[in-house]
């Protein structure tokens, strides 16, 4: 996967490449082109004669202009795309330091502020996964392809967040869009094997007599189906 940065295909991996330095929130208040350079060029207006109460009162209006703009710039609404990244760059080392749900908050933070930028919600998709809440990882997933349908990284994680949920036949259709995109990649390439490898199971089952609910369980191994995607590869290609 491209990464949490360009957000990585495999859970985390990708964000190590990310920029910002952990906890380090940038807050940029914005400045109007009115304050300036102003201070001082209305200070030097100042008449050389103290005795002509008119001017004098002229000067203390305009310094009280200038304290009034510079109140307004230290309480005007932070720059929210900027603040955004700074919570997004925060959510990352806290996921590669396996604080996920730390992680969270600061992507949800960040959604909130940002709630169009797919790279976030492929991010709490995966993290999601690592924690086994496989339904909310789904839903994270799918809008991440539903803003960037031609990012690859983003089918990769929606099919894994589907092959945990216990529906292969849907990964299989998520990991061939992300081929489409991206023909050579391996690992969508692998995932699409290991879903395949878990519906042939599957039929397997069927062929048994189960019910189309029992064989579902069993393709999520009873477990809600939030197996971590590497656990659930390795069971797969050991049937």
């Amino acid at each position: 996967m491209a990464g949490l940065c360009a957000i990585p295909s495999k859970p985390l991996e990708t964000c190590k490449t990310a920029e910002a330095e952990p906890g380090s929130m940038k807050i940029v208040w914005k400045k109007t082109k009115e304050e300036s350079g102003k201070k001082r060029s209305r200070l030097q207006s100042v008449s050389p004669n103290p005795n002509l109460p008119f001017e004098s009162l002229e000067v203390e209006n305009n310094k009280s202009h200038e304290h009034n703009n510079q109140i307004h710039s230290l309480t005007s609404e932070p720059d929210s795309n900027q603040l955004a990244e700074s919570f997004e760059s925060q959510g990352i080392q806290l996921a590669e330091n396996g604080k996920f749900k730390e992680a969270l908050v600061k992507w949800e933070t960040a959604i909130s502020l940002m709630p169009d930028r797919a790279k976030l919600h492929e991010q709490k998709a995966q993290v999601l996964l690592e924690i086994g809440d496989t339904w909310n990882s789904l839903k994270a997933a799918t809008r991440a392809t539903e803003l960037e349908p031609n990012w690859a990284e983003a089918w990769i994680t929606l099919g894994r967040a589907q092959l945990n949920f216990g529906e292969p036949d849907m990964a299989v259709v998520s990991f061939d869009k992300a081929l489409v995109i991206k023909p050579d990649d391996k690992e969508a390439r692998s995932d699409r094997q290991t879903a395949s490898n878990l519906i042939k199971r599957r039929k397997q089952l069927h062929s048994s007599g189960l019910s189309s609910r029992e064989s579902r369980y069993k393709v999520g191994e009873g477990d809600g189906f939030s197996m971590p995607h590497d656990e659930l590869v390795r069971r797969s290609e050991a049937e």
